[in-house]
């Protein structure tokens, strides 16, 4: 056993290959699957009845939960579609943001306290409309109450949030795919496998571009595209200067930290620039730093991500360096095929609501 699978909590081993505590959890992953199959049914029936927003929605979410790379996959839709002529709006839950009765809107330099680190970091990179609101619905009419020009809007996760309906599904997968298939709590999907059959799309997070080798891009439904993260140039946070990742390749005493869903992924990438980690510190996902938890670090230089960079400026720490990234596809069609989508949704999707 390696020492990166041994640090591995036992329940996240068995999500990814099964044994004996995922079998013993079966029969409430049996629950989850009852009570997916009735919620779904209850929206197609009309007992429920989802929101439809007087614009296009593309939800970009996941079956298999925690982090597998939505946040810059959103980031390349608003950009892309924006290019393509929309002026794109976003909905986000606003995770670990006690966000009250009323959904929060607002635009450019958002406070990740008020707002949650992903919503806030979407905003500051693409100078779209955010709004959160646990309930999306509430948020995409929110938003385009003060945002009118808004002509598409999407949606930071919310798959299975099914009271807000969509015309395009997105699903965002990393390497791990679907695990060892089941549902919570006897493995990691929010819903079967067969899910992924009925999306439009499914991009699969590769990591870095070496490893995008060999893959492309079908034009069947789903869907199927690899995607990959090519890091920029580090800015550091207390300061403000530039620097290339390259430089921090020729230089000893790195350590780099993530709070992501997946932290090894973001030290990959950096390895993968030529960098030797002298230590890395995975944090929970959507960490707060509240408190510093770098000062046990000897480093010269930490290298974080922008999803954690953009709550640790009040750290006030000069060794802390953000670092970028931007996401590379497979298929250079994607949103060329997005962007025709919205424009002429074909019936199915307009009258989709999960």
């Amino acid at each position: 056993m390696t020492a990166q699978r041994a640090s591995t909590p036992l329940l996240a081993r068995q999500w990814q290959d099964g044994g004996w505590l995922s079998t013993l959890l079966l029969p409430l992953s049996a629950l989850t699957a009852w009570a997916v199959a009735r919620k779904r049914q209850n929206y197609l029936d009309g007992t429920k009845t989802a929101y439809r927003a007087p614009v296009p929605v593309v939800v970009i979410g996941n079956v298999y939960v925690g982090g597998t790379g939505k946040t810059p996959m959103v980031i390349a839709t608003v950009e892309n579609l924006r290019a393509r002529g929309f002026t794109p709006g976003v909905v986000s839950r606003g995770y670990g943001v006690k966000v009250g009765p009323h959904p929060r809107v607002g635009l450019g330099a958002l406070e990740a306290a008020r707002f949650g680190d992903e919503p806030a970091l979407i905003a500051r990179s693409t100078g779209a409309p955010v709004c959160i609101h646990p309930k999306r619905a509430q948020a995409a009419q929110a938003l385009l109450r003060a945002y009118p020009k808004v002509d598409v809007i999407v949606s930071d996760d919310g798959l299975q949030h099914l009271a807000l309906a969509r015309d395009i599904e997105i699903v965002v997968q990393d390497s791990r795919g679907i695990g060892n298939g089941r549902l919570l709590p006897a493995g990691p999907l929010r819903e079967p496998a067969s899910r992924l059959n009925e999306v439009d799309a499914v991009v699969t997070n590769v990591g870095t571009p070496d490893t995008a080798q060999g893959g492309s891009a079908g034009p069947g439904r789903p869907r199927q595209v690899r995607m990959w993260l090519e890091p920029g140039d580090a800015k550091q946070i207390e300061g403000h200067a530039t620097r290339p990742l390259a430089a921090f390749a020729q230089q000893s005493r790195i350590a780099a930290a993530a709070g992501i869903g997946n932290p090894e992924r973001f030290f990959t990438t950096l390895r993968a620039a030529g960098i030797t980690l002298d230590a890395t510190l995975p944090l929970p996902d959507h960490h707060d730093f509240a408190d510093s938890p770098f000062q046990a670090l000897t480093a010269d230089a930490i290298l974080v991500t922008s999803k954690d960079a953009i709550k640790c400026a009040s750290l006030n720490d000069k060794r802390l360096w953000e670092v970028p990234v931007q996401a590379g596809f497979s298929d250079p069609e994607l949103f060329d095929w997005l962007a025709q989508a919205l424009r002429q949704p074909a019936p199915v999707h307009g009258t989709k609501t999960g």
